[in-house]
């Protein structure tokens, strides 16, 4: 699948930005597209209508930093949104897409989830949203369907935009299913923008619009979002509904593995949650019994 390209990420944010929000006058005429016209953007932006023309169609080269910023502003674009052009803008009119090697967390993420032990669950994503590891405690919150040692065979491990999209079980354990299907396509996005050239980033994305109704039309509407905070709510089938806050660590050493820690949000919730990491160490020492006896 060919990833976006800069001309359709302006285009579709100048769909949405009405003459009314940047103080044009329309005086009743009728208007062909919903949001702002090419020549209103270019004008509002300071650039001319020809090349704004021709840099939505591809043709106009590197654009400057000032002249994107230009157009962020009147766009009405966020930070994330804002990085997500200047990435697009840097990218060559004409990429080979290559495969880059199996990701491996650096050791300091593998020693910040160590240091967790198994009260907090917590997940190691890389930058496709592969799970890189879990400690088992999260694996037991978001996904105790799958294997737990998955994550070690670069081959097999779990893709959590792929479950989320393709996995009935997944959507079936998300009660806010539809507002985290829209944070996980705006930073996959991102995510796309930041790495163009990468095969295997445009085959899930390909793969997810062809197989996924939902994931193609969130993807059409262009939203871009950097996902660091926010709400799970959880239909668990062990402990009942549990309500958890997700945050983001990032490594200097490896910004693109981030360490998902969650947290109760609700005195309900941390007895599930106390309750599922009680299940998780009777679990391993079941195991560890079994193994002691095994003939």
């Amino acid at each position: 699948m060919e990833l976006e390209s800069l001309g359709a990420y302006l285009k579709s944010r100048r769909d949405r930005v009405t003459p009314a929000d940047v103080g044009l006058r329309t005086y009743g005429t009728a208007r062909r597209v919903p949001g702002l016209r090419r020549e209103e953007l270019a004008q509002l932006a300071g650039v001319s209508a020809g090349y704004y023309t021709r840099l939505e169609q591809g043709q106009a080269g590197t654009a400057s930093r000032q002249v994107l910023d230009a157009l962020a502003h009147v766009l009405r674009l966020d930070a994330a949104e804002a990085a997500h052009l200047r990435n697009l803008a840097r990218r060559p009119a004409t990429s080979r897409l290559v495969r880059p090697r199996p990701e491996r967390p650096h050791p300091r993420v593998l020693a910040l989830l160590a240091s967790l032990g198994e009260t907090t669950p917590a997940v190691v994503l890389g930058r496709r949203g592969d799970v890189l590891l879990w400690n088992r405690t999260g694996h037991a919150l978001v996904a105790e369907h799958i294997d737990f040692d998955a994550p070690h065979d670069p081959a097999r491990r779990p893709s959590i935009p792929r479950m989320f999209f393709l996995d009935p079980l997944t959507r079936d354990l998300h009660r806010n299913w539809e507002e985290l299907a829209r944070s996980h396509v705006a930073y996959l996005r991102l995510t796309a923008g930041r790495y163009p050239h990468d095969a295997g980033l445009a085959e899930l994305i390909g793969e997810l619009a062809m197989n996924s109704g939902d994931f193609a039309e969130l993807w059409a509407r262009g939203d871009v979002a950097e996902c660091t905070v926010g709400t799970m709510r959880l239909r668990h089938p062990t402990v009942g509904a549990v309500d958890v806050d997700y945050q983001v660590w990032l490594q200097p050493e490896g910004p693109d593995h981030r360490l998902e820690v969650y947290t109760p949000n609700d005195p309900a919730s941390a007895d599930a949650l106390r309750l599922l990491s009680a299940q998780v160490a009777d679990g391993r020492e079941a195991g560890a019994a079994h193994s002691l006896v095994r003939p």
